[in-house]
């Protein structure tokens, strides 16, 4: 009962990344292709926000999924683009370059 509770207060974006990534995570950038090229976490997959819905092909459903962007408003988007699209384990990582921080640890 405690842990229903405290999970209701929990801080968003509380989730392990480094285990996710131990789980074959895929980490889709959701920024401009520009965006992209000035910085990306190695391995992510670029794939923009206004061009999601057409490239959902592209994004194993078996395999959780971590969104990121700029800042985070964006990959909060995506992620609810791909819980509506059938993706059971979308995650919001936020902005790219603290969640590539969260998996350098």
């Amino acid at each position: 009962m405690f842990e229903a509770i405290r999970s209701l207060f929990r801080k968003k974006n509380q989730e392990n990344y480094p285990e996710l990534m131990g789980r074959g995570a895929q980490i889709i950038d959701v920024r401009t292709p520009g965006e992209f090229q000035s910085g990306h976490i190695h391995g992510s997959i670029n794939i923009p926000l206004d061009t999601l819905k057409q490239n959902l092909s592209k994004i194993k459903k078996d395999r959780p999924v971590i969104t990121c962007c700029a800042s985070g408003m964006r990959s909060l988007s995506a992620k609810s683009i791909l819980a509506a699209n059938g993706f059971t384990e979308a995650y919001n990582g936020g902005g790219w370059a603290r969640l590539k921080q969260k998996l350098n640890k």
